[in-house]
Parts: C-alpha cells; sequence; structure tokens
C-alpha cells in the first residue's frame, strides 16, 4: 500500500480511514456516529431555521457530509458529493454537456455506462462520439477534431482492464476547454488518483470496492474545483433531482470505508498472485491485467498507480462460449454474479450479460478478486480448468 498521507490531513490515509474520517461524535460522545433519520428541521419563532445549513434531510444529512468529506480526503480533491447509486452519479455528469453539445467517451467501458450514454445523448441532441482511449495519439486527434464539452474516461477500463493516459489526455481536454471525468472504480483513490493526473471530476460506483460488502447501491463524485459552474451544477443535480443515498445505506459505506485499507492490500496481493498463475496456465488463452508486464499499457499504469493494480481481472479461456460457461459452471468458491469489489470473489460471463452487440469475446471471463485465501482461489480455478 502507499504510505502517502492524506492532502487534507496529517494522518496517514489508513488511519484517517480507520477513524472514519474523524474521532467520536461530537454530540454524544459515540466512536460510531450515528444514522440521522429525520427528513426535515424545525425553525424559532422567528421562522429562522434552528441549525443553519439543516432546512430538509435531501441534502443537508450531517453523515453524507462526514462520509463526502472522507472521501474528497482520499481524492485530494476539494469537495465530493454523494449519489443513489454509481449510474446516478454517471448520470448527473453526463447532464452538464447542454443539448446540442458534444460528450467524448471511452469504447470498450461498463456496458451500463455506454448503454446510458448512448439512449441519454440521443434522447438530448448530443453528439456522442466512441474511441479507444488506450490508442492516445488518436483519442487526442479525437479531441481536438470533435472539441468535446466532456470527456469520459474508465481507468482502468471494464472489462478489458486498458489504461488511459490521464494526465495526457488531461492536457488536451484543457486546450480544447473540455471537462474530464474519470471512473476510477475498479481501481479505488489509493491506487489512482485521477484528480492529482489532471482531470476535473473522479467518479465511483460505491457499490463496489468503497463499500466493499455488495449490501449497498451507491455513488460519489469529486471535484478539485468547488467553485466551478460545473460542480455547481452537479450539487444542484443531486439536491434537485434527489437521487440521494439513504442514511442508513450511507452508514453502511462509513463503516465498509473504515476497512478499505486492509481490504485492497488484500484484494490486490490476490490479484497479481492469480493473473501470474493464470498466464501461466495451459487452458487460458489470455490474461488482462495492467499489472502484468505483459499488458501493453503496463508502464503507464506502473506510473500512475500505487500500491497495486486493483482487484479486477478478466481471461480469455482457450476454446469458445461452450468452454468459457463450462469453467463458470464448474467453479465452487467464485460465486457466479454480477458486481466487483467486496470481500468475495465473483465471475461473469460478460457476454451472456451484455450480448452480440457489446464486443464482448464468447471466451471472455471477468474476475473480482476478494479477500480469500489465495491458495483457495488458486485451487478452485485449477479444478474448474480442468474441465475443458
Amino acid at each position: 500500500m502507499s504510505k502517502s498521507k492524506s492532502p487534507a490531513s496529517t494522518l496517514h490515509v489508513d488511519s484517517l480511514l480507520a477513524h472514519g474520517g474523524g474521532g467520536f461524535d461530537q454530540a454524544t460522545g459515540a466512536v460510531v456516529p450515528p444514522i440521522p433519520t429525520a427528513t426535515t428541521f424545525v425553525r424559532d419563532e422567528s421562522y429562522e431555521l434552528r441549525n443553519p445549513g439543516h432546512l430538509y434531510s435531501r441534502d443537508d444529512n450531517d453523515l453524507f457530509l462526514k462520509t463526502e468529506s472522507l472521501i474528497a480526503a482520499l481524492e485530494g480533491g476539494a469537495d465530493s458529493r454523494l449519489f443513489a447509486s454509481g449510474m446516478a452519479a454517471i448520470a448527473a455528469v453526463a447532464r452538464l454537456v447542454k443539448p446540442g453539445g458534444t460528450l467524448l467517451a471511452q469504447s470498450g467501458i461498463y456496458w451500463g455506462t455506454t448503454l446510458f450514454l448512448r439512449k441519454h445523448c440521443a434522447r438530448n441532441n448530443i453528439a456522442l462520439v466512441e474511441a479507444d482511449a488506450s490508442d492516445l495519439e488518436a483519442f487526442q486527434d479525437e479531441i481536438a477534431v470533435t472539441r468535446p464539452d466532456l470527456v469520459w474516461l474508465e481507468v482502468p477500463s471494464n472489462p478489458f482492464l486498458k489504461v488511459a493516459d490521464i494526465a495526457k489526455i488531461a492536457a488536451h481536454c484543457r486546450q480544447e476547454n473540455a471537462l474530464l471525468a474519470v471512473d476510477a472504480t475498479a481501481a479505488t483513490p489509493l491506487i489512482l488518483q485521477p484528480l492529482s493526473l489532471g482531470a476535473d471530476l473522479a467518479v465511483h460506483s460505491a457499490t463496489k470496492a468503497l463499500n466493499g460488502h455488495s449490501d449497498l447501491l451507491g455513488g460519489v463524485v469529486t471535484t478539485t474545483d468547488a467553485h466551478s459552474e460545473a460542480w455547481g451544477l452537479i450539487c444542484e443535480e443531486r439536491k434537485l433531482a434527489g437521487a440521494v443515498l439513504g442514511s442508513f445505506e450511507c452508514w453502511l459505506l462509513l463503516r465498509g470505508l473504515r476497512t478499505l485499507s486492509l481490504r485492497v492490500e488484500r484484494m490486490n496481493g490476490n490479484t497479481i498472485a492469480l493473473a501470474e498463475y493464470l498466464e501461466k496456465h495451459p487452458k487460458i488463452q489470455t490474461v488482462l491485467y495492467p499489472g502484468l508486464a505483459s499488458h501493453p499499457q503496463h508502464a503507464l499504469a506502473q506510473s500512475m498507480m500505487s500500491g497495486g493494480y486493483g482487484s479486477l481481472l478478466s481471461v480469455q479461456c482457450k476454446g469458445g462460449r461452450e468452454e468459457a460457461l463450462k469453467v463458470v459452471g464448474a467453479l465452487g468458491l467464485f460465486q457466479r454474479a454480477t458486481s466487483l469489489g467486496g470481500t468475495e470473489s465473483l465471475v461473469e460471463h460478460r457476454f451472456t450479460i451484455e450480448g452480440e452487440t457489446s464486443g464482448i469475446p464468447e471466451n471472455l471471463l471477468r474476475l473480482s478478486i476478494g479477500i480469500e485465501h489465495i491458495d483457495d482461489l488458486t485451487a478452485d480455478l485449477d479444478q474448474a480448468l480442468s474441465v475443458i
């Protein structure tokens, strides 16, 4: 794990996380913060708020503020906003582009993001351009030609684990006055901080590793500039459109964040070990993971990431769809389920999920690696691969 300190604190990030972004609750002395359940707040006889800043819980929630402050510190950002899901956070950023504008999105990313952007842009007269961001020269040309209002990256990408050069793309975005948003869900802020590389916005599905326990939906957006017009619109989107996280879900997220450092450390160690093992396995055609020296963007990933490369990897089995599904069916410890970043290891046959129009190879399996013992994970994969 990286041993750097949080930009917003004198504490090491591990300590900041362990204490949930702060010490005991000031009002009660509780070590764990309470779950606020009130939806509205009273005024005094002069109709002044008894507690300034507490009008209605859609935006005025002390637990939101505590959790957002912690995430902003992890990102090295100025401010964060929580949303009801990762897709709600993505939608809020996408809505920064006005009708008649242009959005340039990395191709080959999470299918849910791609599908939403296609439908959203088609409905709102927004030009959507999709291009391979790992081809830096071609992507920079797209920025220069299309002059987008917003550029959307996913680093590393899901499920192909491609890595885009955030710093160089950010420089081109500034030249064209384009906003740059980076979804770094698969990495977590402990591994990759897009804002430090020049991105304007960092986005995460908090459903995944930030929470880490597969028991809530949540999303978060963090900015470098809390006074920008774009950030004002995102805050307004959260408040007025109402895509807010519930208080209990926020409490669960903050609890999950307390163990983020430990979970990321174990998951990263498991993932690189499995990637190296699978790369040598006779039944595996290709391993897609930026931590491997064989990965096309390995050197770039090394320069941008610290403490590991994330807990997501994809493999292509030798053979086709039939062989891949046989392996999936034979796995015992790996659970056959959608999502990533939890304590349990998951496997997906992405072609079944996304279909032919997505461009996913039929023999591709996406693995989300959890915190189980590495020997058990290796043994499960080994016995499953033996069936083909």
